[in-house]
């Protein structure tokens, strides 16, 4: 690193020199307004954009113009940091930060705000454990080394030409990822909405035995290894169950809970939020699942001797049965749907034969489907850590434009291969 690098504080280079206003009146109303879901971890990248008038927005926002940063203070793990092209207007969990132009590149700064070593910095600072986030203390108390402008430009310059390439193939990846879904969804909405006058129309009710779970009370909710965990709502992801944030109840009191205990090949759906923006909140229950119990505002549908239940689990999942939950759920604050609502679902049932014949194809297919979404996850993480380790040279003194098109190309050719 060069003698001219200066350490200083982010305090010394920069400042949140806004001012807080009225959305309503006139002079703001049709500005664009920025908050933190606004803003694409780590990319720079502004989404879903609306005036205040468009948001309906009563309370004060902070002004910012095009020679801010704007930096998300909640969350400081998900980097959501923006160098706007426009003025307009910003939440209260947005700090506008202002460079002193004699001492510090708006464009340096960005850069600065979403490499690995503030990121660090930022998290180890959060002031709460339900909503981490970074007070302004914290943040202009950040210390770094800091080059010329004339070397900030020219690093800049290296970082936006890099970045626009990896961009592109992330890009590239999360569309193949996106294929690579739609695939397998279009198959399988295709095959079980086909025409056949074999298959027997029926009502979801008919064909499954279909359980609630209990209201069990949070607070005997226990942590002893002689407990059983509770599967509730927010354990259910897309097509699959997450324990990470695990409930547990006494092991010793199993028996008097039997018929909320759950088997393997049931298939478990919210009730409450049935549908986020990810996908349908269901899933199978495997042999590594149990023994656990099935907690309120949560169903099991157990198929009868007449449907396969891995048929079952295709068929909840499907296009048809969402738009269905779509059209039922009740709720404004949180939608959500009732047992009736589920069993009311029509849909044509084929033979048990037909049954087995069209999941192991699905079966087949989505594990190839599985594979191919690792591949791309790999490669968008590759390229997310290429990023960073360019970010590292270009703080350290080390970033040249060679250096940054061989690390670029280096990675690109292992992540192609």
């Amino acid at each position: 690193m060069s003698k001219m690098w200066i350490k200083k504080r982010l305090g010394e280079v920069c400042e949140i020199s806004s001012s807080l206003v009225d959305p309503r009146k006139p002079d703001f109303i049709n500005l664009l307004h920025i908050g933190a879901g606004n803003m694409i971890s780590g990319t720079g990248e502004l989404v879903d954009i609306k005036t205040a008038k468009e948001e309906e927005l009563k309370s004060g926002k902070f002004l910012f113009d095009r020679t801010m940063v704007l930096y998300s203070k909640i969350r400081p793990y998900l980097m959501k940091v923006a160098r706007p092209e426009f003025d307009g207007l910003c939440s209260a969990d947005v700090y506008p930060l202002s460079p002193d132009t004699t001492q510090l590149d708006r464009d340096f700064l960005f850069y600065l705000l979403i490499s690995r070593e503030f990121t660090k910095y930022a998290i180890e600072g959060s002031s709460r454990a339900g909503m981490p986030k970074v007070n302004r203390e914290h943040l202009f108390n950040f210390t770094t080394f800091i080059p010329p402008l004339s070397e900030q430009k020219r690093i800049v310059a290296i970082l936006d030409e890099a970045f626009e390439g990896i961009e592109r193939a992330i890009a590239n990846a999360e569309k193949n990822l996106a294929n690579s879904r739609e695939l397998f969804e279009s198959y399988r909405n295709s095959i079980l909405t086909q025409e056949n006058r074999q298959w027997q129309e029926t009502k979801l009710g008919a064909e499954i035995d279909l359980m609630t779970g209990f209201p069990f009370k949070s607070n005997r909710y226990t942590d002893s290894d002689q407990s059983i965990r509770l599967l509730r709502g927010d354990n259910i992801v897309q097509g699959a169950l997450r324990w990470d944030d695990v409930k547990k109840w006494p092991a010793s009191e199993i028996n008097e809970y039997l018929s909320y205990q759950l088997k393997e090949g049931d298939v478990v759906l919210a009730m409450d939020r049935p549908w986020v923006k990810a996908g349908l909140k269901h899933a199978m229950i495997s042999c590594d699942d149990l023994p656990c119990l099935l907690v309120q505002r949560t169903a099991c549908l157990r198929g009868n001797k007449n449907i396969n239940n891995r048929f079952l689990m295709y068929l909840i999942g499907s296009h048809s049965f969402i738009q269905h939950i779509l059209s039922n759920q009740t709720g404004i604050g949180v939608p959500h749907i009732s047992g009736k609502q589920i069993q009311s679902f029509k849909f044509l049932k084929p033979s048990l034969s037909e049954q087995n014949f069209i999941s192991d194809n699905l079966d087949e297919l989505r594990s190839k489907s599985q594979r191919l979404e690792t591949i791309y996850r790999q490669k968008i993480a590759a390229l997310n850590e290429l990023k960073q380790s360019i970010l590292q040279k270009a703080f350290t003194g080390e970033l040249t434009a060679d250096t940054a098109n061989q690390t670029t190309k280096a990675a690109k050719d292992g992540i192609a291969a």
